[in-house]
């Protein structure tokens, strides 16, 4: 569904927020069994120790905000408050699977958080277009527009792109996330955990938080142990959509320290 050019739908939502990740093409890595060195390199290398004020400083940063937003409030808390199911579309067989694997690992890792892949479009609330990279700035047009597309293009220079549209609750109704397939296997990995889970709510890049993939100088190829503490906030159900700042920082106490217990345990932390 075009974020722009629907109708009545369209008229009612207050915000159209987006986030794009742009990086410079790796060194080509074989697709295969097991993991890509890539990936497994910067687990050997990962922080997973941090600070409750380290912890809260990236979740407000991320989840108020917007990298680049048309319309709307960006100092509320924006959330799905209901199951996520995801669509992908692509001819892509390889990539379609990549794709279910990290649902399947988002799902797994975000404790209250019913998400799931789906079969067809029509009952899905995510929207993943899988592209060739030539496409991008085609399929973007197709989504928004010719003048937007040019807008998101010139601020961002996209290689992959998430957006959502939310109601007057801020409640997320609808994300799309736009994938390029044709860039390696890292890239691909990188661009889908980073697009579909700021597709989730916390779309603000930050560059002042080096522990998060949601800063355009952090690439991870996988859900690392600080973003699953936002997403895990996030989600937590004493979280709502509509929060404002004030109102989350009086209840992250308590919330910090049960999601501190789950992501130890979902990832048999030992500290």
């Amino acid at each position: 569904m075009s974020a722009l050019n629907q109708s009545s739908a369209v008229l009612r939502v207050a915000l159209l927020a987006f986030t794009a990740f742009a990086c410079a093409a790796e060194t080509a890595i074989a697709a295969g069994a097991g993991e890509l060195p890539a990936i497994t390199s910067r687990q050997r290398a990962e922080k997973k120790s941090f600070t409750d004020g380290e912890i809260v400083e990236g979740f407000l940063k991320t989840a108020f905000g917007a990298e680049y937003h048309l319309a709307g409030r960006v100092d509320r808390i924006r959330k799905f408050d209901g199951p996520v199911r995801v669509y992908a579309e692509s001819d892509r067989a390889d990539r379609k699977a990549q794709i279910s694997k990290v649902v399947a690992d988002i799902g797994r890792r975000v404790q209250h958080l019913d998400i799931a892949m789906i079969e067809t479009n029509e009952a899905a609330n995510v929207r993943v277009k899988l592209v060739r990279d030539r496409d991008l700035f085609r399929t973007l047009t197709s989504f928004y527009g010719a003048e937007k597309a040019r807008e998101i293009r010139s601020s961002l220079d996209p290689q992959c792109l998430s957006g959502f549209r939310k109601n007057d609750n801020f409640e997320i109704e609808h994300s799309d996330v736009i994938l390029t397939v044709d860039n390696g296997d890292f890239t691909f990995l990188d661009c889908a955990y980073e697009e579909l889970l700021q597709a989730l709510g916390p779309i603000n890049d930050t560059a002042s938080v080096p522990w998060t993939m949601f800063n355009d100088n952090v690439s991870m190829g996988y859900f690392d142990v600080y973003d699953q503490y936002i997403l895990n906030l996030l989600y937590d159900p004493r979280i709502k959509a509509g929060m404002t700042v004030a109102e989350v920082k009086a209840v992250l106490p308590a919330v910090l320290k049960d999601v501190r217990a789950w992501v130890k345990r979902v990832n048999d932390l030992k500290q």
